[in-house]
């Protein structure tokens, strides 16, 4: 297996952190990297906000606070839609709350779950991902997330992790004020990183993904056919089954 296909597939998504920060160098290599994504005609159209320290704190408690009080602001619609993708977020969260033993029914318990991501997760660090208003944005917002792959796998190849959260983008306005960010500049989401808290029982959990021929069609089955898709499919549910 190649370096980069391993990163690839070994990568996660923490809900958990331990406080130490990162070295300067460190974050400053792992923005020169997500800087090389591909975007449409060259347009680059990412900033990126990055808190630390007591700017990092005065931000989430900003959160905490528009969240406590019901006051969202969201730049982009929030949606699971219905039907597959929203039984996928839905067995994302039975999963999360079951291992930290939060009942259906615990509404304080799933509140503090919200409040958890507004606090990153305990990570001494977070990136909030910007773009300009471009047309409907859905260009600039797909070139955003090659750059926020590049981010995370450049974390994962340091030794760190880090974990894209949408729930930032529900508070933009929150967001622009505490960092001092124009209004012409909207939030996509934010990315909270650091060092993965080794102990904490939300480290085993491991989601997968769905079977490769549930996401990709072929159309010259003359180079390729469908027993190409089935062999992928059942090479990564063994891996999913073995890593769980």
């Amino acid at each position: 297996m190649s370096t980069i296909t391993e990163a690839i597939r070994s990568r996660r998504s923490p809900r958990a952190f331990l406080s130490d920060p990162l070295p300067g160098d460190v974050i400053r290599e792992v923005l020169e990297d997500a800087r090389w994504a591909p975007s449409h005609s060259n347009t680059q159209p990412w900033t990126t906000h990055v808190a630390s320290g007591a700017a990092r704190d005065t931000l989430s408690s900003a959160l905490l606070e528009a969240h406590d009080a019901g006051i969202r602001s969201p730049d982009f619609t929030e949606t699971y839609g219905d039907g597959v993708h929203l039984e996928r977020s839905q067995r994302l969260a039975a999963a999360t709350y079951g291992v930290r033993g939060i009942a259906r029914d615990d509404r304080a318990g799933r509140n503090e779950v919200v409040r958890e991501n507004l606090r990153f997760y305990g990570a001494p660090h977070v990136a909030m991902m910007f773009v300009p208003q471009l047309g409907d944005g859905v260009r600039a917002a797909s070139d955003v997330g090659m750059y926020a792959q590049n981010f995370l796998l450049s974390l994962h190849g340091h030794g760190y992790q880090g974990i894209p959260q949408a729930v930032h983008g529900m508070y933009a306005d929150t967001v622009r004020r505490t960092l001092g960010v124009p209004s012409d500049q909207k939030l996509l989401f934010g990315i909270a990183f650091g060092t993965a808290d080794p102990d904490s029982p939300l480290r085993s959990l491991d989601i997968g993904r769905v079977p490769l021929d549930h996401s990709v069609v072929l159309h010259d089955t003359g180079t390729l056919d469908d027993g190409v898709l089935q062999d992928a499919a059942d090479a990564g549910t063994a891996r999913s089954m073995a890593s769980m």
